[in-house]
């Protein structure tokens, strides 16, 4: 037994200091009451070792910080729907804090089925776009950017301008501002709905679709945030006028923390390292459409799906046929300015 205490000390010692780091990693006031605290994570459902690397990460991270719920920001699931995907693409990886009542809301991706809507933990109640409010003052709506069509700009003009909430984030799939070399902006759909988030004081827009993380530089005022590193991740295709701050590296999450007036975000990688943070203002409503950088350059609109690379073989990612209602539901489950660098 002698011989091996050093060995165990070790790495005992290696284990503090460990948690050592990534507890100083969490750089959020983390307040213990009065805040609303959520996490968001994109493109996650792949089932493979990346996301359950990612997925260990991000549930350890909720004992000392308790999100309350999840945004989803589209490809949910990649591949097969099975009651065995379900399981194996998002009840198992997320298990620890499904089990503490953690609740995800949904957005649908371009990889995702639109029968995911009636599944229960996606919370989407049927719909491919719905609202909803965690408190007072505070409200997020989901759209469904595969089909922006007239209905759907129809509601979320009524649900924006009915809100009389102080916070207003929108999430979707598709980025209408992105650096992306895949895909980049989609501004056919920015045409759409950025007038709205101007008109009605949209703070947030979180996006998905780029397998990397961005930070865009606000635009026309709003706040423009890329998560799509949950499960996939597709390095050195970021960068551009609209980055504020980039990582395309590896895996990540995003926290954030709404405290009065500002909202505190920061994003975590699979290596447990914090990779962008920072506070952002509330907008008021006498600068909601004041621009804070240059207009962008006309450019063609890029569609959102995949672009050929190379010679090899595309896999087309076309936004699937206009939704059909539900017939049946999916089994049912088995059970800013940068804050000071860490």
């Amino acid at each position: 037994m002698r011989t091996y205490r050093p060995f165990i000390a070790v790495l005992t010692l290696a284990a503090a200091l460990t948690a050592g780091a990534a507890a100083q990693d969490l750089t959020l006031p983390n307040k213990a009451k009065d805040t609303l605290k959520f996490a968001v994570i994109g493109d996650s459902g792949t089932g493979d070792s990346n996301q359950y690397r990612l997925a260990k990460v991000f549930t350890d991270i909720f004992p000392r910080f308790p999100y309350e719920f999840v945004l989803m920001l589209g490809d949910n699931m990649y591949g097969g729907e099975s009651a065995r995907d379900f399981q194996r693409k998002f009840e198992i990886p997320y298990k620890p804090v499904l089990d503490k009542g953690i609740k995800f809301y949904a957005a649908l991706g371009n990889h995702d089925s639109t029968n995911q809507r009636m599944y229960k933990l996606f919370n989407m109640n049927g719909e491919r776009f719905y609202t909803f409010r965690p408190q007072m003052g505070v409200r997020f709506f989901a759209l469904d950017s595969n089909y922006m069509d007239r209905p759907q700009l129809q509601w979320l003009e009524k649900e924006l301008s009915a809100s009389g909430s102080d916070w207003k984030f929108v999430y979707f799939h598709h980025p209408i501002y992105s650096s992306g070399g895949r895909h980049g902006s989609d501004t056919a759909l920015r045409d759409q709905l950025e007038p709205l988030f101007l008109k009605y004081g949209v703070d947030v827009v979180f996006a998905g679709h780029e397998h990397f993380y961005e930070r865009l530089k606000p635009q026309k005022g709003i706040h423009y945030f890329i998560s799509g590193g949950a499960g996939k991740l597709r390095r050195g295709d970021v960068g551009g006028d609209f980055t504020e701050k980039s990582f395309d590296q590896g895996y990540h999450f995003m926290l954030f923390e709404i405290d009065g007036n500002q909202l505190h975000f920061q994003a975590i990688s699979d290596q447990q390292k914090t990779v962008d943070s920072g506070v952002i203002a509330r907008r008021q409503v006498d600068d909601k459409a004041a621009p804070s950088v240059p207009a962008a350059p006309a450019v063609k609109p890029v569609p959102p799906q995949d672009k050929p690379s190379g010679n090899k073989p595309s896999t087309s990612t076309d936004k699937p046929a206009a939704p059909a209602p539900a017939t049946t539901k999916p089994a049912a489950p088995s059970t800013a300015k940068p804050a000071p660098k860490p």
